[in-house]
């Protein structure tokens, strides 16, 4: 099961779809060779426009570029994917703060999100990767992934709590519908069975 950020991306992109929005993508992951060939065939799947450049381009210039269409065909939603495990690479939480000035600068009066995609699967690595973003960020919500396992996703009940941070999504597959929106009782059920 090799699916996370880039496959939330996908499905959420496919839900506003659904609900009749203009949906583009910023491949703003420039720093991994195949993050923005695998975010352009879960775009396509998806139906949303994506916005890219090569590999090694200023992800913030993409996020800019991605705006610009934004604003050009009226879209209603754009999502930007950035480059993940960034908590133990300064440079990379450097880059996050450029794209989030960009947006702030650009879109000063959207209304903005900034979900945190974390694996099910993971421990106390998550528990750190949420500390670090939201000292970086105006974290919102975090995406839990991979609960279509054995994995139960208990270590989030502490992020959560700690960081008083809701989940907004979960994955429950590979395939682009397999993204629900959180119901803490269902979740809560799911971890006492």
């Amino acid at each position: 099961m090799e699916y996370g950020k880039t496959t939330s991306i996908g499905k959420i992109a496919n839900k506003l779809k659904k609900e009749g929005k203009q949906v583009v993508i910023a491949a703003a992951d420039t720093f991994r060779a195949a993050a923005v060939e695998q975010l352009e065939i879960w775009a396509n799947r998806a139906g949303a426009k994506i916005v890219k450049k090569e590999e090694g381009a200023d992800p913030a210039s993409v996020v800019y570029d991605a705006i610009k269409e934004v604003k050009q065909t009226g879209a209603d939603v754009l999502i930007c994917d950035t480059a993940g495990r960034l908590h133990n690479k300064k440079y990379l939480m450097d880059e996050l703060l450029k794209i989030k000035k960009v947006i702030d600068k650009e879109l000063t009066d959207a209304d903005k999100e900034v979900l945190l995609v974390l694996d099910a699967s993971t421990g106390q690595n998550a528990v750190i990767q949420t500390k670090a973003f939201k000292e970086a960020t105006n974290l919102t919500g975090l995406i839990l992934t991979k609960l279509d396992g054995t994995a139960k996703g208990g270590v989030v009940l502490g992020i959560v709590e700690e960081n008083k941070i809701p989940v907004k999504f979960i994955g429950i597959g590979e395939q682009i519908d397999d993204m629900e929106a959180f119901n803490s009782e269902d979740f809560v059920n799911a971890i006492v069975d």
